[in-house]
């Protein structure tokens, strides 16, 4: 889903360049490349929970202005009610 490329041949190589034996600067890679996969959110990752959440957000507001609309009519009514019977 990650729109991330990680080059892990690249990785490999500057690794044992700098001294690391291979197998360590390969297993190194792969973990790197899995985290990249599974942990990194990139842009669009968090645009879409922006969009998510505010949509989420406009729903909760509409659903608090209907509630709070039937509440305010409610008591509209019981004050209504107290006046003709008072």
């Amino acid at each position: 889903m990650n729109a991330v490329t990680f080059d892990t041949h690249a990785f490999v190589k500057r690794l044992t360049a700098a001294g690391m034996p291979e197998p360590q600067a390969e297993v190194l890679a792969e973990e790197q490349s899995r985290l990249i996969d599974t942990e990194l959110s990139t842009k669009r990752d968090i645009k879409e929970l922006e969009t998510a959440t505010r949509r989420d957000l406009r729903e909760m507001e509409y659903r608090l202005i209907v509630r709070l609309g039937s509440i305010a009519l409610a008591v509209g009514g019981a004050v209504v009610a107290l006046v003709k019977l008072l």
